[in-house]
């Protein structure tokens, strides 16, 4: 992905002289693509290439519209479940996984899957496996009816219950309180999963952690540096849509860190004027299955509202990489270890 150029002089807020105000954009990095998206759209791109149209993909491959309607003009076909798809077609899998038993029943149709998870979210599910298979009851915070939580709870439903808010948690009950454990969605708040987790350790003092923080690491980074942005901005705008758990949860963050504002939108041309009355800061920053091109369009539009070049408000680097599925990366006759481009090497998921 070609990074935008930006200035990274320090903005101190003052006024230019002649009384005029200065307008200002904050642009948060790291913002946009994670590992997990890059390998999961690169798969169907691949296989596209590949195999040729139409290749089958269960669910959105990533929770973003711009992709999905991309990859359909491809000649992705996307459907909700596995008897959507032709007895002996090709299903990719996507970035938010799946349960054991739409695996069964991709099987029992003959298909050819291509699995496209993300490995932080299969890295949940062997925990889930695990401390099942240890007798834990196993306390999934994240939101009910998410892909995600859905495929996470599949790998034990004896054992999962999901927990999606700290308020939910005086009404669960478990068979031994002195065996209990929590796992996480990959792409909640942080701050509000560490709260979750406590009102848990309170009702529960045996509560046990998973053996390595469940939240994917750019979610925590995206959300780290909407902190600093919204610290400094008096508007922050959120490209992601509504789907997209990781972008709603930047507005929040946003919000409650020092926004005047915050709204999430898909594309520019969302941008309402409304929000712009004696707005001299504005943060923008992006999901973490959100494509560049959409916010570079948002940053053309401030540019046309009066707004300077953006100051670029880096707290991370990311340069980790996951390589593509194995099935593919042997049908395209790649090493073990990976290929080229985004997919290739070895980090997250979104959603």
């Amino acid at each position: 992905m070609t990074a935008l150029e930006t200035t990274t002089a320090p903005v101190d807020g003052a006024a230019p002289t002649g009384g005029e105000r200065r307008k200002q954009v904050l642009l948060a990095a790291p913002r946009g693509y994670c590992a997990g998206v890059d390998r999961a759209v690169e798969t169907v791109e691949r296989a596209l290439e590949h195999y040729g149209a139409p290749v089958y993909v269960r669910k959105e491959i990533v929770h973003n519209k711009h992709v999905v309607e991309v990859l359909t003009q491809r000649g992705a076909v996307f459907v909700d479940e596995t008897d959507q798809v032709p007895e002996g077609a090709r299903l990719v899998f996507s970035a938010h996984g799946v349960s054991p038993a739409v695996r069964e029943a991709a099987a029992a149709r003959s298909l050819e899957t291509l699995d496209a998870t993300c490995p932080l979210v299969t890295k949940v599910h062997r925990e889930a496996v695990r401390f099942a298979r240890d007798g834990y009851s196993i306390l999934l915070v994240g939101h009910e009816g998410h892909e995600e939580v859905e495929g996470t709870a599949g790998e034990a439903p004896d054992h999962v219950t999901v927990v999606d808010s700290p308020d939910a948690v005086d009404g669960i009950t478990v068979p031994d309180p002195e065996r209990v454990v929590w796992l996480s969605q990959t792409t909640l708040s942080v701050d509000e999963t560490m709260e979750t987790v406590r009102r848990l350790r309170q009702r529960f003092p045996a509560l046990a952690d998973p053996p390595s923080d469940d939240i994917c690491y750019a979610t925590q980074n995206r959300q780290v540096a909407v902190k600093k942005v919204a610290a400094r901005a008096d508007l922050v705008i959120v490209v992601g849509s509504a789907n997209s758990s990781n972008s709603v949860r930047l507005v929040e963050v946003a919000l409650q860190n020092g926004a005047t504002s915050s709204y999430r939108v898909d594309k520019a041309s969302e941008v309402q004027d409304a929000w712009f009355e004696g707005v001299d800061v504005v943060g923008v920053t992006s999901g973490a299955s959100v494509p560049e091109i959409l916010v570079d369009d948002v940053l053309a539009d401030l540019a046309r509202r009066g707004y300077g070049e953006p100051e670029e408000v880096r707290t991370a680097q990311e340069d980790l990489v996951f390589s593509l599925p194995r099935e593919l990366r042997t049908s395209l006759g790649l090493t073990p270890t990976g290929g080229s481009g985004p997919g290739a090497g070895s980090a997250c998921s979104t959603s």
